[in-house]
């Protein structure tokens, strides 16, 4: 399981932290405290080198300049969710809430529509816990997935949400809704293009995508893995993935995009030419799942079906 890994990398911190503080502490506390502080200051750096070469790439992108408050705003945003989400929510507390599928009498509609949560790269299912505490407490039944393996082919992920889908079906007797996050929107057309064409519509109620890289992603060039590789900015992967999808199928999809996403860039990439493409301003790449704006809209959505 790739939380695994991410407990391995928190652990390796942690002891090293621990590490350089008994062995400069006795020597000098301040050189102690500098280095931990140094750490922390290359993380933010690192981040921060991400929203520059964000604001350099959407320059020629139509999405409206970040002003440099919402630069700001949304690096700190990012820097807090990292240390969050890869620091605890994943590592530790990815199965803390279960899936819920409430059980129906025979014959009974499930009176709320439910949902499959589809995660992004590196990530699993613990990313979503603010969103089923959500979903629960309005009585959306739903699945979290977590993709592996982490660095597989998007193509092979498409039986994992095929079967959360049927779960999610089978409990409410309803089409569900599927959100999904970065690469996740991709995964969720990987496995749209995966159906018989005529069943999709039988399958799937509405895609909600968040900060998804439709058309690939500028920073995917660096990437040297097979998923990574798939989501490079006017790629292969994502060129075919359009022309093998139907006419009508963006119908399907609500797209939000963000002009300081950190990580989809240009803005643009975000957006599929037909779909409802809604713009959210100075909100960063996992920032954009927990904004409460997105959030109340995507729950207002989902309570529609």
């Amino acid at each position: 399981m790739n939380a695994r890994w991410q407990q391995a990398v928190v652990l390796f911190n942690t002891l090293a932290t621990i590490a350089w503080l008994a062995w400069q502490w006795p020597r000098s506390p301040l050189m102690a405290l500098a280095g931990v502080a140094g750490a922390m200051a290359l993380f933010g750096l690192v981040l921060g080198l991400q929203f520059v070469t964000m604001l350099r790439v959407n320059q020629s992108d139509p999405a409206p300049r970040p002003t440099w408050r919402q630069l700001a705003t949304a690096w700190w945003a990012e820097a807090r969710l990292a240390l969050a989400i890869f620091g605890w929510r994943q590592p530790f507390r990815h199965n803390a809430i279960p899936d819920w599928l409430p059980p129906l009498a025979p014959g009974e509609l499930a009176p709320c529509r439910g949902v499959v949560l589809v995660h992004g790269f590196l990530c699993n299912r613990g990313f979503w816990l603010p969103w089923m505490a959500a979903l629960r407490e309005r009585g959306h039944a739903f699945v979290a997935v977590t993709l592996e393996p982490v660095f597989g082919s998007m193509d092979d992920y498409a039986a994992t949400i095929d079967a959360a889908v049927q779960r999610v079906q089978d409990a409410t007797g309803l089409a569900p809704v599927v959100v999904g996050h970065s690469m996740g929107g991709l995964v969720a057309r990987a496995w749209l293009r995966s159906l018989p064409a005529h069943s999709a519509a039988a399958r799937v109620h509405r895609v909600i995508t968040l900060g998804t890289p439709h058309g690939g992603t500028w920073a995917g060039r660096f990437s040297r893995s097979v998923t990574g590789q798939q989501m490079a900015l006017g790629g292969d992967w994502v060129q075919q993935l359009q022309q093998d999808e139907p006419d009508g199928r963006v119908a399907l999809f609500t797209c939000w995009y963000s002009n300081c996403d950190n990580i989809v860039f240009p803005a643009g990439t975000a957006m599929l030419p037909g779909a409802d493409n809604r713009l959210v301003e100075g909100v960063a790449h996992m920032q954009m799942a927990f904004d409460p704006t997105v959030m109340r809209a995507c729950m207002e959505e989902i309570a529609q079906g």
